[in-house]
């Protein structure tokens, strides 16, 4: 059975942002992304635990056809969706997020 999918709000606006951005390119743009990242969710919700943990309890995604990783923790009630990252931004980016979501974290 699949999982719910929670976004955290950063998360929510840069898939928002990726959205609008694609379909300020082209019509149709936008929703190709979303059908991708609808995609990469749907395979997350129903095999959590298969991408392996890239830093943590976090996994990584990579989304067809667009060069954006989804950033999650599979926790027991859901799966909580932490960041929408284009892979051309430092990767420091979304590894401080995930070090500032957990302040006691000493390293990985």
């Amino acid at each position: 059975m699949a999982k719910p999918i929670i976004f955290l709000p950063e998360a929510l606006a840069e898939a928002r942002d990726a959205y609008t951005w694609y379909e300020g390119r082209e019509a149709g743009l936008g929703e190709d992304f979303f059908r991708a990242l609808s995609g990469a969710l749907t395979y997350a919700a129903r095999n959590p635990d298969t991408p392996r943990a890239v830093y943590r309890d976090y996994r990584r995604l990579l989304l067809r056809r667009f060069p954006y990783s989804v950033f999650y923790r599979n926790a027991p009630d859901a799966i909580h969706i932490h960041s929408v990252f284009h892979c051309s931004q430092n990767p420091e980016k979304w590894l401080k997020r995930m070090k500032r979501e957990n302040p006691d974290d000493t390293g990985g």
